[in-house]
């Protein structure tokens, strides 16, 4: 059986591959700068989220100074 944080480590690997394909496809998205400046922002606030709000919290739990 998988563990809780290897599941949720999981899904932050997703979420932040999700914000990255949303800031690399934002060059056939949209065409003007503006909307690819919107598009890539809102991409790496999705990637850390992902890095910051789902990996780490998940291995932080068991992490080595904690025992």
């Amino acid at each position: 059986m998988v563990a809780k944080e290897d599941r949720m480590g999981f899904v932050g690997v997703i979420v932040t591959f999700a914000g990255f394909l949303l800031a690399a496809a934002s060059v056939g998205i949209t065409s003007s700068t503006t909307g690819r400046l919107g598009a890539v922002v809102v991409g790496i606030v999705i990637s850390l989220i992902g890095i910051i709000g789902v990996i780490n919290p998940a291995y932080q739990k068991n992490a080595v100074w904690k025992k």
